[in-house]
């Protein structure tokens, strides 16, 4: 009898042992998604989400579950304010008790969020915000980032303009991600010159006295003269009122969701990096995103929605690499130095700083009566390995 009970309280500690994992099995992966669904970048950010959605379901099957572990995405409006962004991320950890978290849309956003990340011991999974400095002094352990940073578009778009002999004004936004991008664009640049920078609030509709300035700098430089623009937002190719042509000024830019590319249209042989286009990439993940797109919504995915597929890609090869543990050191021991399928191709979280390493794509415009904006004619891949992208965390 004596024997009987021990086997018996063997067969309940056995069963004990087990009731943890079948708990952890049968729980939700909570997702939240932290995004500009309002605000400025309303726009970028609802692409993301649709991506992002579209990812989980293509990574899963359909079936919207890891290892019997249904993922469930809870939304919070940021509206693109820094305060309101550290919230709501604050709250989808403490009270929401999700998983991990995607987002946000705007870099001032994301520098806020950061340090609740590494408050709460979770991992943030930076898409789209694009400063370096997220990646960069402004890291910690629980940031990984599918978006490309500042570096991956300054190093890309450098590609189709440093020449010798080429005078560059730059023109951004007033904010991180505009002074990230000016930074990492003048390192990029070795031979062309950097004659004159120009940052502007971000939501400025009037560009007249800006593009003044600006004209005062290039007018009177030798050689190809260029103003370079990075802005999120609005319509910065105003600029082109002021009849640049007659000063032999050219623009350049990289590339821009679809809505935005109807005023690309106006410089026919522009040349320019893009982060992506749908019709660029040749890969099985692409096809399917592009498919599944116009199928849903009559029209092909845009430059944020293939952000979201990839941050999407990326979660789901985590979980099924830990088998659908959410263990937060689990997953950044699997996610450092990890390479996942995206509609862009292969991207590798590199082990230094989380950032993901990924190919642009140089362009050059050109117009095409079947599409309302000046179409980005694919010259050439950029590879990964042909970026030397800085670290420039402090590890």
């Amino acid at each position: 009898m004596f024997r009987r009970h021990l086997v018996s309280l063997a067969a309940l500690a056995f069963a004990a042992s087990l009731a943890p994992l079948a708990v952890a099995q049968g729980q939700d992966i909570k997702i939240a998604h932290i995004y500009s669904k309002t605000g400025p970048l309303e726009a970028y950010g609802k692409q993301t989400q649709t991506g992002l959605m579209m990812g989980l379901s293509y990574a899963t099957g359909g079936s919207m579950a890891i290892n019997g572990r249904k993922i469930v995405v809870i939304e919070k409006d940021d509206q693109g304010k820094p305060d309101l962004g550290k919230n709501l991320l604050a709250a989808a950890y403490g009270d929401d008790k999700v998983d991990m978290a995607v987002g946000p849309t705007a870099s001032p956003v994301a520098l806020a969020m950061l340090p609740v990340a590494e408050e709460y011991k979770k991992i943030l999974l930076v898409e789209p915000a694009v400063a370096d400095s997220i990646t960069g002094e402004k890291w910690n352990k629980y940031i990984f980032r599918t978006g490309r940073n500042s570096s991956q578009d300054a190093i890309a778009n450098a590609v189709a303009v440093d020449k010798d002999g080429v005078s560059i004004v730059t023109m951004a936004q007033d904010s991180a991600f505009g002074r990230d991008g000016v930074k990492a664009y003048k390192e990029a640049i070795k031979k062309a010159k950097v004659v004159h920078e120009e940052y502007l609030p971000p939501a400025t509709t009037d560009f007249t006295a800006g593009a003044q300035r600006m004209i005062d700098k290039l007018k009177g430089q030798p050689g190809r003269k260029i103003i370079f623009i990075i802005w999120a937002g609005g319509n910065p190719f105003k600029i082109a009122d002021m009849d640049l042509k007659r000063y032999g000024i050219e623009i350049a830019t990289g590339g821009n969701i679809l809505p935005a590319m109807v005023a690309y249209k106006q410089f026919p042989g522009m040349e320019g990096a893009a982060y992506y286009y749908f019709g660029m990439p040749k890969n099985v993940v692409n096809d399917a995103m592009v498919a599944s797109h116009y199928q849903q919504f009559k029209s092909p995915p845009d430059f944020f929605t293939a952000g979201g597929f990839s941050s999407a890609m990326a979660l789901v090869t985590a979980l099924k690499k830990t088998n659908g543990d959410t263990n937060t050191n689990k997953l950044i021991s699997t996610m450092e130095g990890m390479s996942f399928d995206t509609p862009k191709g292969k991207m590798t979280f590199r082990k230094e700083d989380h950032q993901a390493m990924q190919s642009m794509y140089h362009f050059k415009i050109k117009l095409d009566p079947a599409f309302a904006w000046g179409v980005p004619e694919l010259i050439r891949e950029i590879k990964p390995e042909e970026m030397n992208v800085p670290i420039r965390n402090k590890r």
